[in-house]
């Protein structure tokens, strides 16, 4: 073996992009599993961000994998999601209070001019942000609609099982169609 990559003559174009094509819907695939079962990538929990108040550093439509910390591991600087009411927020640790004996948080979005009116306390906290993947948060929240249900879930399933009746009926058809081994064309 010479050591020199193949003629791109040699290379069986259809068979690398096919090859391709199967990687990126499998890649596609496993992150969408990421958003419904955060655990295959390490995190406890994901949530789909609804607002800029974090931009630049994660944006409106990204997806944030949190991680279950106790109160006393998270710092100045850390990015975590708490739940205020029924509304979930992350934003960043600006500074950490003792107040009564108990660590609370001040919190800011990045893309706020104030930190946040009240202190996050320990019982409110979700998590620590490890990581965010942008826009796919957008796809999660349609997915959600009955719309997005019937494009996303419901059209691709259904050409999904035409396609195999399709190829179940062709193979039949195939098999019906043998030649008679006799071809001399004489009657037996």
């Amino acid at each position: 073996m010479s050591g020199r990559l193949p003629a791109a003559e040699s290379i069986d174009w259809r068979r690398l992009g096919n090859g391709l094509g199967l990687l990126l819907v499998l890649a596609v695939v496993f992150l969408f599993v990421s958003v419904a079962v955060p655990q295959v990538v390490g995190s406890d929990n994901s949530y789909v961000v609804r607002s800029d108040s974090m931009s630049p550093a994660i944006g409106a439509g990204s997806v944030v994998y949190v991680n279950d910390v106790s109160a006393s591991a998270i710092s100045t600087d850390d990015v975590i999601t708490f739940q205020r009411g029924s509304e979930r927020v992350t934003h960043r640790v600006v500074a950490v209070v003792e107040e009564n004996g108990e660590r609370r948080f001040r919190t800011k979005g990045d893309a706020n001019e104030d930190p946040d009116p009240e202190l996050v306390s320990a019982s409110e906290i979700v998590g620590r942000v490890s990581f965010h993947v942008p826009y796919v948060g957008y796809v999660v929240t349609f997915a959600q609609t009955d719309l997005g249900l019937g494009l996303l879930v419901i059209v691709p399933a259904a050409l999904l099982i035409m396609m195999e009746v399709r190829d179940l009926l062709r193979a039949a058809n195939d098999g019906d169609e043998t030649v008679d081994d006799d071809s001399t064309g004489d009657p037996p």
